[in-house]
């Protein structure tokens, strides 16, 4: 199903047994069509998608089918949804696998309820098991070509920044915290310390968190719709999914199995 220079696949449905994944692939569409059009490229495929589903093997079987590696990164995030315990455990597409230039995301968050509570919780919004939570555009970032990490940083902050506020506009909604994942040799420089205030322009405390992202790397992401429908995420060099700090802050604040529209 393309949309300008993006895709997403074709066979999702015969793929995932998913309720509400229709209505959700098509605002990621509409979003990404309403972004392109103010003037901020997109890579092709999404970044990534999150799923609820319990138990894990009705998303995680299906996925391995098509390629994906469950856990391959090693790592999973806990995430604390509305006050309930879940787990992200994310499976992610070898980088020759021929799904990417299907429009099959290059990860999927595998995000299972911890206990009945959270079970319960997830169940009675009316989506699914699984639901479609989010889905995450990756927004092409600037070639860092030989530049060192400080130096990077100071093209790729202001870029996300400006960003930000493009799409926000674009959308027509507040967007989520800016939060922006960096080497740690960035985050502990005093340089980074002292220019920062810079990069970031009008932002105010609160719309921006600063965080080292694990095994290094860049990892920017933001909301674009309520309840954390729709994500957008500048990604270079990393060597994990997500960051742990930034999964925390991301389920805690700014999405909701509560979702409208």
């Amino acid at each position: 199903m393309p949309n300008g220079d993006v895709v997403i696949p074709a066979d999702f449905a015969k793929r995932l047994k998913i309720q509400n994944a229709e209505a959700r692939l098509d605002e990621a569409l509409d979003v990404a069509r309403k972004i392109s059009e103010a003037g901020v490229p997109l890579l092709p495929n999404p970044d990534h998608a999150a799923i609820f589903v319990d138990p894990p093997h009705l998303v995680a079987g299906p996925l391995k089918e098509v390629g994906y590696v469950a856990g391959w990164d090693t790592r999973s995030y806990p995430s604390p949804v509305d006050g309930h315990d879940y787990i992200n455990v994310p499976t992610g597409l070898p980088q020759e696998s021929p799904a990417r230039n299907q429009g099959w995301f290059d990860y999927v968050a595998v995000v299972h309820p911890v206990d009945s509570d959270a079970r319960e919780h997830m169940l009675s919004q009316g989506y699914g098991n699984p639901f479609l939570h989010h889905m995450t555009w990756g927004i092409v970032p600037p070639a860092k070509g030989s530049r060192k990490d400080l130096e990077y940083a100071s093209d790729l902050i202001p870029y996300a920044v400006l960003c930000r506020d493009i799409i926000g506009r674009a959308i027509g909604e507040e967007p989520g915290t800016l939060i922006l994942a960096l080497p740690e040799t960035v985050v502990e420089s005093q340089k980074f310390k002292e220019r920062l205030p810079n990069w970031l322009g009008d932002l105010k405390e609160g719309e921006f968190q600063i965080e080292a992202m694990q095994g290094g790397g860049y990892l920017i992401q933001f909301f674009v719709r309520t309840g954390g429908r729709i994500e957008v995420a500048l990604r270079v060099g990393t060597r994990q999914t997500f960051n742990p700090k930034s999964v925390h802050k991301i389920s805690k604040d700014e999405i909701s199995a509560v979702q409208s529209g």
